[in-house]
């Protein structure tokens, strides 16, 4: 008799716990989690960070997507077509919000900067960008430009861009250690490197510039001294189309939403050039599990439906990353000691030089890993272009585009991925946000 009446307590108790995880998973209630947390501490770590083991360790196992279908390729990029196709289609004028920012006489502005990396060389590429930001919202409010470059602007550069706006712009030269190559990179190995990136077809593997500007934008363009006195910043670069007018304070909007980043554009990378970009970071996450977000974007950051290719190559990661060429973002972030601390593990490990890892995908995983999924944010409202994708919103602010359409080459369809956002990471209210 005592031996059943075991049996049924275990069978009550078990009973009870999946009912506890129940309540937290979809009431979300605050004294739920904090019984929960007490009483079955085990089962309340397990249910919030299942990226951990019991003892604390890294859960390999969690790095796997979650959503594995039987469906074919080609009935991926269709279907993804499709749910992009009708979020973009929808009519829609600004976020839905009741405290957007508009520009009034003495207007207090956020500590932000436009932020463009340019070289003289790009002044006919700029130019026409800033006139462009300056019509559709920065006359409005002024915020200062920043335009950095790693050798000095000309005369003719900045005679040419102060024609353009009268806010405050900033010429800065990078200082060196910022931007040269570190000295532990290995000649060799970067020359072999080199060789199997040009045997890929990737484009500029051989430029020591781009690389350079890979890694600077990834990992040290926040810390240099000009940049300290920002929180905010919007990437602005040469040859890029806007194509909407925005008539409310983009940086208000994200610190008043408690946003950390905001982006346009979602496509897939070139694998060869960040093939150990995600193993790379798993051996950081084995040493530094106590990193990772509970909330983070970990089904776009691994799905393999679409493309599988890549995520084979990179043994997980999807490639998916925002276009870092339009960014609007919080510079603490990048600042904070989860960032810098993987950003010092992948700078030492010298894959912005042996192979071509992009600022776009390490901001990108970055942010998937460490940061609340909620806080990234899609400015499906800002017309955009950096061909060859767009983001055309069905939008009366914006012009000279085609709602919904995202690449002016029929082929570059499947390179978006954007649907994987708003299937796996985006929820109801931030879909209900435009």
């Amino acid at each position: 008799m005592i031996h059943i009446g075991r049996k049924r307590i275990v069978r009550y108790l078990v009973i009870l716990i999946l009912f506890v995880q129940i309540l937290v998973l979809y009431h979300n209630s605050h004294h739920i989690k904090n019984v929960s947390e007490k009483y079955f501490p085990s089962v309340f770590n397990n249910l919030k960070y299942p990226f951990l083991t019991s003892t604390g360790e890294l859960n390999l196992a969690f790095f796997k997507f979650r959503f594995e279908e039987n469906i074919t390729v080609p009935e991926a990029i269709e279907r993804n077509i499709e749910i992009y196709t009708k979020v973009m289609e929808k009519k829609i004028s600004e976020p839905k919000v009741n405290d957007l920012k508009r520009p009034t006489e003495n207007y207090q502005l956020a500590n932000a900067t436009l932020f463009s990396l340019v070289r003289n060389s790009e002044l006919k590429g700029i130019v026409p960008v800033i006139i462009q930001i300056e019509e559709k919202f920065n006359n409005k409010f002024h915020y200062p430009w920043t335009f950095l470059n790693d050798e000095p602007f000309t005369d003719d550069f900045k005679t040419e861009v102060l024609k353009h706006t009268k806010s405050n712009c900033f010429f800065e030269v990078i200082p060196k250690e910022y931007w040269n190559k570190p000295s532990h990179i290995d000649p060799e190995k970067e020359k072999k490197g080199i060789k199997k990136l040009q045997e890929a077809g990737v484009p500029y593997a051989d430029k020591d510039s781009y690389h350079n500007m890979c890694r600077f934008n990834s990992g040290t363009f926040y810390n240099i001294p000009h940049m300290k006195q920002f929180k905010w910043y919007w990437r602005i670069e040469p040859d890029t189309r806007y194509y909407c007018h925005i008539n409310y304070d983009v940086f208000k909007f994200m610190e008043d939403h408690n946003k950390t980043y905001g982006f346009n554009i979602n496509v897939y990378d070139v694998q060869e050039t960040i093939e150990t970009l995600w193993t790379t970071t798993l051996d950081f996450l084995k040493e530094h599990p106590q990193y990772l977000h509970p909330e983070g974007a970990y089904d776009w950051l691994l799905e393999d439906l679409q493309y599988p290719i890549k995520a084979k190559l990179t043994k997980g990661y999807s490639t998916c990353h925002f276009w870092s060429n339009f960014e609007i973002a919080n510079l603490d972030f990048f600042r904070g000691e989860q960032y810098s601390q993987w950003f010092e593990h992948l700078d030492k490990a010298g894959g912005f030089y042996y192979e071509r890892w992009g600022d776009a995908p390490v901001h990108s995983m970055g942010l998937a890993l460490f940061e609340d999924k909620s806080k990234i944010h899609w400015f499906r409202d800002i017309g955009y272009q950096h061909s060859p994708y767009i983001n055309c919103p069905n939008s009366d602010q914006c012009g000279d585009c085609t709602p919904a359409e995202f690449c002016g080459i029929a082929s570059g369809v499947k390179e978006n991925c954007m649907a994987n956002w708003i299937k796996y990471e985006m929820s109801d209210e931030q879909l209900a946000m435009y």
